[in-house]
Parts: C-alpha cells; structure tokens; sequence
C-alpha cells in the first residue's frame, strides 16, 4: 500500500496512567536539522516544538535508517493517492503490545472521526497504523527516553509536554520509497483514554487547518480563527450573527465582545499540605460576572483540595473517573469583582498526594453583561483573546471551538470551514472516470461512469441515515462543449452504440460543485473539480 498524502507523523507514546501528551507548554531545544524547519505551536498551554519540513525534492539533512513497520488499516474512505493519510507511530509499545498498540490507535481514530469533529470530513481521510517495537515500554521520564524508536520522554513531572528525541527516524520512516513523502508535522500524542482524544483533535486543529490558538496566554494567534486588529476586515464575516443591541460595535457588522483577563498564570508546581499556593490580582469593579479557570493533575477526589478565591471555597469537583490524568476546570459566577485586590488560592489538603498533585494553570477572566458580552453558544462576533504578552487578538465565537476548550469535542463552524478547505486542497471530488460497454439482445451501450469521493447522498449508510449538513453534489457532463441537460446529477451517463454511431465519439466532460451548510465561503474554487474524458473506440472496437 503506497501512502501518497501522508499528512501528520502522529507519534503515538504509551505512556504512564496520567499523561495527557500536550505538546508545546516548554520550549525544546533546536536539533540540527534541515533549514526547512518550522516551529511548530502549542498546545495548551504556551511554548513551542520544532517541526521538520522537507526540501521541495524531498531532500533532507538527516540520514537515518527507515524503522521496520507493520501497517495496518485503522479506517480507510478511499484510495491514499486521493487521500489525507494521518499515520499512527508506536512509540514505548513492546513486542508483546503490538496488539495493543492498534487497539489504542484505532480508538482514537474513531473518537475523533466518528461522531464530532472530524466526522463529517471523514471521507477525506485514511487513519494508518504503523508499528515498530520497543525494546521498552513506556515513555522516558527526567529528560531521558526510553530504548524506543523515537524516543519519546518528558522533562519532568508536568504533564504538559511529551518530547521526541530521534525525529531523524520518523522522517526516514515517511521518506521510504513504500510510503512518499512527508508533507506535514510531527503531532505527539499519549494512550490516556481522557485527553489522548482531545489532545489528538486540538493538534491536528493546528496541523490540517493551519491555525494558532484561541485560548489565551499562548503567543500564536493566526489563521481563519484570528483577527488581529478589530478594525479590519473580519475574516468570518459571512459567520457574524445580529448583536443584541449597538453597544461596543465597531461598525454595523462586527463588534467587540466586551470582557477583560486581570490573571493568568501557569504555575507548573507541585502542591504541598504546609503551604498553600497563593496569587493577588486587582480588579477594577467595572464588570458583571467572572469565571475562575483553571487545571489540575493528580487530584482525583474532592476531598484532596480546597479551592478559595477571597477566602471563600469554590467548591471544585473534579471529573468523574479522572484518576490522577490532567483537567481542566471553570466555576463560573455571577457579579462582578470589586474594585481593589484580590487573592485566589489553593490549599492541599490530602498528604498522601504529595509529590504528584499539581498545579497547572489558573486564569480569571470577567465579562460584561449578556448585551455586552453574549456568551450563548452558536454566537458568532469578535471575542478578546489575551496571549501571554496581554495582547488583544479576536476570535469568532465565546468558547464554541476545541481551539479554545481543549475539553470541548466541536470545532467552530469557522475552524471548520477552513477544515474542509485545506483538506480539499489534496483531494479531489473526483476519484475515477472510467469507461465500459454493456450488450443486450443486438444493442450497445457506451457507459461513463463517475467515482466521487463519498459524500452526500454517496456516503455510507453507516454513517447517518439522514442528510448531513445539507449536502449535495450538482454535476454537470458536457460532449465537444454541449451540455447534456439530459444526464444533469448523474454519476454515470449511457449512450447507445449501435452500428458505428460516431455520435458517441468524443470529447467528454464533468462539473462537479460540492455543497454543504459548512462551507459558505471558498474563495480558492475548492469545493468543484473536473475531469475530461476521450471516448476513442466503439463497444465492437474494444
């Protein structure tokens, strides 16, 4: 099997109970690699990784022996050569856990693809399993990896950033003759059964669409999600919904959602029962309602700690069945903060967590009333994001889209459509135009038949019963330049062939438009595809 678009190396660690594979949170240092690097963003929370490119011939500085894989099929819609392949890479699997190297890899394949996020593009993608074994399991720890391929580790004992140490051989794996090129990123992902699948999301939300966060205190907002400068054009204008009412507006069609951030900080610490971990923040007295937000590991009941903002408790509950993995939390609450300081805290109050109960982040934001700051799902406007820096950058929706919510399984409709577009950037509607001849009793019949990707009426009964989306395909198919009204919507044509008729020779054409109510602008044409077919021969000639 010949993987032509394999888009993502998706480095698959088995990691240990609490692991939640975010990517970016520290800075690695730069390897020495090609110059075609780039820096890969995120994720969750600040920092960046170093993703490595290919030379336009496919070229690259690292020479490395390509792994020994076993591949196998996790999910497959189509032919790869008209595909995004997204590749698994087992990294910290033995021997012995090959099987459950693709049990966990096909769980993931199918969380993210079958019902949310990316379920209604699915029939654009194929999910690969690529197995090596380890000489260990697991993933290193203190900076040090583990006898895997790739060598997957952590710095220390956050549980933020997963590592990778020989990047040289994950390229040498995706540049074997067996599998083309690599035209993507590296994405870093963990088996935790909680945030592997939300993690695996929110990065490929990166990698596929091409987009910076929306959650604040990162320091790349860029993309179809990111606005600048709230007075220029918006680039989700065809999204924006009807404000409430004119307060804060820029212009009749977009405004400023109004809300501020007075604290955000990413602590990374160990709690402690002697000492509570403590932060002042002011505020200004000028706003309606607030939310506490903030994450959390090695915490897996109630009991094990105190949250207080002002001395009183928060009542935080952590998440059913988290066991000591990584969360993130928001208690939100009406009214506005005074105007003066403030203090939130966090008291441990359970010895035996010491030495992995942790602190990851915690943030205030505060907002302005419903009419200034609509907070509904579905609202579309300029939202404030604050990076790390306290700048000002916009974002389409209050906390609609996994970009922002890691927790959340939806993209925005904005995220979305760009989803869709660079997708469609590799694969064509079209996957097949071939031509056959059928004989009954004395007649023949030339027949042209279409093989689209599978989307619309075309997709799998499996998949959904009903329409998704309000999709449809409009074909048009034209002879020497001439419609023909007659086969309009058709994925095959039939003309009669009998007795030499030369009218069947020709030079044939197909127009495929795709539609769906999660696209309502493609201003690069990547929703049609055309093929131009020659009908040489007649059915007795073949």
């Amino acid at each position: 099997m010949v993987l032509n678009r394999v888009l993502n190396i998706l480095l698959f660690g088995l990691g240990v109970q609490a692991s939640t594979g975010y990517l970016g949170d520290a800075q690695q240092q730069p390897m020495s690699m090609s110059k075609t690097g780039e820096s890969n963003v995120c994720a969750m929370h600040g920092g960046s990784l170093p993703s490595f490119g290919y030379a336009k011939d496919g070229s690259h500085s690292v020479s490395a022996l390509s792994p020994t894989l076993a591949i196998r099929p996790l999910a497959v819609s189509g032919p790869p050569e008209n595909r995004v392949d997204l590749v698994f890479f087992s990294d910290g699997y033995t021997i012995e856990e090959m099987d459950k190297f693709f049990t966990d890899a096909k769980r993931l394949a199918d969380d993210i693809s079958q019902n949310q996020t990316f379920f209604t593009v699915r029939p654009l993608l194929n999910f690969w399993g690529a197995f090596t074994p380890s000489e260990e399991s697991g993933i290193g720890a203190d900076g040090v990896p583990k006898k895997t391929p790739y060598g997957l580790y952590r710095e220390g004992t956050e549980l933020r950033a997963v590592y990778y140490a020989r990047p040289e051989v994950a390229h040498a794996a995706c540049n074997d003759p067996l599998y083309g090129g690599l035209g993507g990123e590296f994405t870093v992902i963990t088996s935790s059964i909680l945030n592997g699948p939300l993690v695996l999301r929110h990065e490929l939300g990166h990698s596929i669409i091409d987009v910076g966060e929306e959650y604040d205190g990162g320091f790349a907002y860029f993309g179809v999600n990111a606005v600048q400068d709230a007075h220029e054009p918006v680039s989700w204008d065809h999204w924006l919904s009807t404000p409430p009412s004119t307060s804060g507006s820029i212009n009749s069609d977009a405004r400023v959602e109004r809300s501020v951030m007075p604290m955000q900080t990413y602590p990374w610490t160990l709690l402690n029962t002697t000492q509570s971990w403590s932060i002042k923040f002011p505020a200004s007295g000028l706003y309606f309602r607030h939310v506490v937000r903030f994450s959390l590991s090695g915490l897996p009941e109630a009991s094990d700690l105190r949250v207080e903002l002002d001395g009183i408790e928060l009542d935080w509950v952590p998440k059913e069945g988290l066991g000591l993995d990584r969360w993130h939390y928001d208690i939100h609450r009406a009214g506005g903060l005074s105007d003066g300081e403030h203090i939130l805290s966090f008291t441990l109050l359970n010895q035996e967590r010491e030495g992995v109960a942790q602190l990851c982040s915690a943030e205030i934001l505060e907002f302005g009333d419903e009419d200034e700051f609509v907070s509904s799902p579905g609202f579309y406007s300029l939202y404030p994001t604050f990076s790390d820096k306290n700048e000002t950058s916009y974002r389409p929706t209050n906390e609609d889209c996994l970009m922002r919510i890691v927790t959340s399984p939806d993209l925005c409709k904005v995220c979305t459509e760009g989803l869709w577009i660079h997708l469609l950037k590799s694969v064509n509607l079209i996957d097949d135009l071939t031509e056959s001849c059928t004989h009954s009793s004395s007649t023949w019949t030339k027949i042209l038949t279409l093989d689209l990707v599978p989307l619309a009426h075309l997709r799998n009964p499996e998949e959904n019963n009903e329409p998704i989306n309000n999709e449809s395909y409009a074909i048009i198919w034209k002879k020497d330049g001439i419609v023909l009204d007659e086969f309009a919507n058709m994925t095959s044509i039939a003309i009669e062939d009998n007795d030499n008729n030369d009218q069947v020779l020709g030079r044939y054409e197909v127009f495929v438009k795709f539609s769906t109510d999660e696209i309502r602008l493609d201003e690069e044409g990547r929703t049609s595809s055309s093929r131009v077919y020659d009908v040489t021969t007649h059915c007795e000639d073949d």
